[in-house]
């Protein structure tokens, strides 16, 4: 179903779930991977603007988020890796362009070392690529057991919300439902992906805006040190959400960088 603004509006069974994508133009591929907690959506206008010069853009909603089922069971990178990749082989992509945004980039880094030939080029915009445990992060795992345990006592969910609150401080986690997905962001943060940065063979293109409290600009030099055939552009004045913040800018870096 094409709506006003030009997309289609699409559905398919990927992976033994019902997976929501939004599609725009014509030419070669473009794959956009959204962040944790985002969707589809909120990359319109970005994707409306990129689809003006020569290349379908396509953006699924990744399973528990959008229109898209959530998972079973928890997941792990590899698990929404396999899930992308059976994804683009659904839709017959024999390669494309991918871009990925915080958790999303996190993916398409993965995604391009592990399947190097579906991909003409890289595009990582603040990037979740360093999982490394800080205290913080550590606190979050261990008390999301001990919460677990403690889950038939009278005002759980009173304390449990309290101590996310003031304790761990600002963290996706606080804001999700009990079940897979909770389990699988638990499951994500564990794993550091900053040892498969110096295995990108693929041109990347590293967008940042230099206002990000989420992913620090500093790991944007990072992964510029570590991936050989990589640019870094910076956008003065944003933070993490690009796509929202500032699609204009952003779309027009992927715009000068496609060829």
């Amino acid at each position: 179903m094409r709506n006003e603004s030009g997309f289609e509006e699409k559905t398919a069974l990927i992976s033994g779930l019902n997976v929501a994508y939004k599609t725009i133009g014509d030419g070669r591929p473009f794959l956009i991977l959204h962040g944790w907690g985002s969707r589809a959506d909120n990359w319109v206008r970005t994707a409306e603007r990129i689809s003006q010069f020569g290349v379908k853009v396509i953006i699924p909603d990744l399973p528990g988020f959008g229109k898209t089922e959530a998972q079973k069971n928890a997941w792990g990178v590899d698990e929404y890796l396999n899930f992308v990749k059976n994804f683009a082989d659904s839709l017959g992509l024999k390669s494309f362009y991918i871009l990925g945004h915080s958790f999303g980039g996190g993916l398409a880094l993965k995604f391009t070392v592990k399947f190097p030939d579906k991909v003409d080029k890289l595009f990582l915009a603040a990037a979740a690529c360093f999982r490394r445990e800080t205290g913080r992060k550590m606190v979050l795992r261990k008390t999301a057991k001990f919460f677990k345990v403690l889950c038939f006592l009278p005002f759980y969910s009173f304390f449990r919300r309290a101590f996310y609150k003031f304790i761990v401080g600002r963290s996706d986690y606080v804001h999700l439902r009990e079940g897979p997905i909770k389990n699988s962001y638990l499951k994500i943060i564990q794993e550091d992906l900053s040892p498969v940065l110096p295995l990108v063979q693929k041109e990347t293109i590293i967008i940042w805006g230099d206002k990000d409290e989420i992913t620090p600009l500093k790991n944007a030099y990072l992964i510029k040190e570590k991936i050989k055939r990589s640019k870094l552009i910076i956008v003065p004045g944003q933070n993490h959400d690009l796509e929202r913040k500032a699609p204009k800018e952003l779309s027009d870096i992927v715009i000068s960088n496609l060829k």
